[in-house]
């Protein structure tokens, strides 16, 4: 059962698991009577169980879609709020459970912080346990420091756990990802193979067996004058079937042409499924087909670049992708609602597609602003579709 449940379900419910038996001895104490020998009131005023029910409640609330939602402020706000929660738990039942509570907010803090802050944080929230261990424990500073450090280091095997499953997470959706890149390619190489296949038999068509019966024919047509009787009539009538045969011959090589496109469509929406973290958005010409595999390469590959920088490095939400052609141009555009830039600075990817594109006569227009995403508008010049020209060897 417990195989079937997510790393990120596991450590939830591990959490609140953790966070109910800290209430457990706190319950006691509040609820046993007071003995008659004992002056001092060990139970935990009413404000140390609102702070205890708040870091409940905001464990909740942080943890629900871990890792499957887009991080917003409002998140670290509750991480702050866990933090003086659990240090409230601690001052208010005069005891260690606060840093208890510390060790489950440290299974949240690799999601939410980037690795050296997130040290820094589990630390800086167990040394401020310290004052509870000296006032109410009695603790000598020394002794008070060495407890809290052995909380920090419990703690901080639950935030290597934690960061090993938020590894494993990406690493997960990094293959769903590729996966849906090998499945877009893949359709891509079997099109170019079922085109480059149809292309050579048509050629071959067209050049040996059209070749062929035109020089049948031409040998027909002169046997035709020079014959006499009922031979001049047979020759005629072969004369007739060779035509016959070359016009069948150039109007299955027309066919094959008509029908030798790249679904482009296809493999565009291949390479938008399944994509982690992201909700994609297509607008998208029907039927939008490309007659030179290379040119429908280039361009999977401009919509494969945008929708990588959206996932890993525009922190995005929301992508939309229009593709359409104008006359003889294929037209590219992509939008996403990350956190954007001022100035762009073109990476590997970026430059490697605009040297491509430049190698077929395209280009590349990058727009983007801080707080208003970027934006990718790809042009590049395709040959007419088939369906709109004539094949060779077909006259006018």
């Amino acid at each position: 059962m417990l195989a079937k449940i997510s790393h990120t379900r596991l450590l939830r419910y591990a959490g609140l698991f953790t966070w109910a038996m800290v209430g457990l001895p706190l319950l006691y104490f509040w609820l046993r009577p007071q003995p008659a020998a004992i002056s001092e009131n060990m139970a935990m005023p009413w404000q140390g169980w609102a702070a205890y029910l708040a870091f409940g409640g905001g464990y909740v609330w942080l943890t629900r879609n871990l890792g499957e939602r887009r991080r917003n402020p409002a998140d670290y706000l509750l991480l702050l709020v866990l933090t003086v929660a659990a240090l409230g738990v601690s001052y208010f039942s005069g005891t260690g459970m606060g840093s208890v509570l510390l060790m489950v907010a440290a299974c949240v803090l690799p999601w939410l912080l980037p690795l050296p802050l997130g040290v820094v944080w589990l630390f800086a929230s167990q040394l401020a346990v310290v004052p509870v261990f000296i006032r109410w424990l009695g603790f000598p500073p020394l002794e008070a420091l060495m407890q809290s450090m052995l909380y920090a280091g419990f703690s901080g095997f639950v935030f290597i756990v934690s960061l090993v499953a938020l590894q494993q997470v990406q690493a997960r959706e990094e293959q769903r990802r590729l996966n849906a890149e090998l499945r877009a390619t893949r359709a891509l190489l079997a099109d170019s193979a079922r085109v480059n296949e149809r292309t050579r038999i048509s050629r071959e068509l067209h050049d040996l067996l059209g070749h062929h019966l035109t020089a049948l024919s031409l040998n027909l047509e002169v046997a035709g004058h020079l014959s006499e009787g009922r031979a001049k009539e047979h020759v005629q009538q072969a004369h007739t079937l060779a035509r016959l045969l070359l016009t069948d011959v150039r109007e299955a090589v027309s066919q094959l042409r008509e029908g030798g496109a790249i679904d482009l469509a296809s493999a565009l929406r291949l390479l938008a499924e399944n994509v982690p973290k992201l909700d994609i958005i297509m607008q998208i010409d029907e039927p939008l087909t490309v007659d030179d595999p290379e040119c429908a390469h280039v361009l999977l590959r401009c919509a494969q670049e945008a929708i990588t920088n959206a996932v890993r490095h525009a922190g995005a939400s929301s992508l939309w992708l229009n593709a359409r052609r104008e006359g003889s141009h294929v037209i590219l555009q992509v939008r996403d609602d990350g956190r954007g830039c001022e100035q762009v600075a073109a990476g590997n990817g970026l430059r490697g597609l605009g040297e491509r594109l430049r190698q077929h006569g395209g280009q590349l227009q990058i727009v983007s602003q801080r707080g208003q995403g970027f934006q990718l508008t790809i042009t590049l010049p395709v040959a007419p579709n088939a369906a709109t020209r004539l094949p060779e060897g077909v006259a006018a």
